[in-house]
């Protein structure tokens, strides 16, 4: 099992940067991400699911994702959610922003991705450490710079 936890403080509101996480902006943090499409509840609720279609080379992913924790208040906003992928991990990924000021927000990006079959746990493994926390610090650059972008 691969555990993440990192966090950062970007230079902008919270509702900015809180919306880089709304179904219509998802691609703009998460680029591999072809397709996301609402298939159960609101994207507000706990419970909410949606297709994705993930692309890694010339290979496309399709999985169900659900939202665990959805929470929205002028100071937290925190969502959790959870999938599938290839049948063999599962993973769960957490977003937490946290008001630091106006024009300050603390991003807490967490999570963990565990082999649930033979060829999963073992894939797990022979996982480069090194090579996920470079994906996190990649996930936290991308969406710092979207929300420093002037046209959030």
């Amino acid at each position: 099992m691969i555990q993440w936890e990192n966090d950062r403080v970007i230079a902008a509101p919270i509702d900015e940067v809180w919306e880089l996480f709304r179904d219509y902006n998802i691609k703009r943090i998460m680029p591999k991400v072809e397709e996301h499409e609402l298939i159960e509840k609101t994207e507000k609720e706990v419970g909410a699911k949606h297709r994705q279609t993930y692309r890694e080379g010339k290979r496309l992913e399709t999985y169900t994702v659900e939202t665990l924790v959805y929470e929205e208040t002028p100071e937290r906003k925190h969502k959790k959610i959870a999938f599938v992928i290839g049948k063999a991990f599962e993973v769960t990924a957490s977003f937490l922003l946290e008001k630091v000021d106006d024009e300050h927000t603390r991003l807490t990006y967490s999570g963990q991705n565990k082999g649930v079959n033979f060829v999963g746990k073992a894939m797990m493994k022979l996982a480069n450490k090194k090579g996920n926390e470079r994906v996190v610090e990649e996930f936290l650059d991308r969406v710092e710079k979207e929300a420093t972008h002037t046209n959030v």
